[in-house]
Formats: structure tokens, sequence, C-alpha cells
């Protein structure tokens, strides 16, 4: 069996590069995809993909 790994410093990490993301995205739209590769790390990383 697997021992779980604890992913919430993973999450609280993906909601703040999201809401930066969403900051981005309403008062500099031409900048938003510089959050995006911390978005998506994040994300993986919290939903243990890799």
């Amino acid at each position: 069996m697997e021992a779980q790994k604890n992913t919430k410093k993973y999450w609280v990490l993906f909601f703040t590069w999201f809401v930066i993301l969403i900051a981005l995205f309403v008062v500099y739209r031409e900048f938003f995809w510089l959050a995006l590769p911390g978005t998506l790390t994040y994300f993986a990383k919290a939903m243990d993909l890799f």
C-alpha cells in the first residue's frame, strides 16, 4: 500500500497562483499567460499526477 502524500501545501500554492492568474486576466490581459506555468504545475502536484 502506498503512503498518502500531503498535498495541502500544493493546493494552497495552486489557489494562490490561480488568484494571480485571474487578477492578471482582469487587469493586464496580455500578461495573464505568465501565471499559467505556476497554476498548471501546482494543480498537477496537488492532484498527485507526478
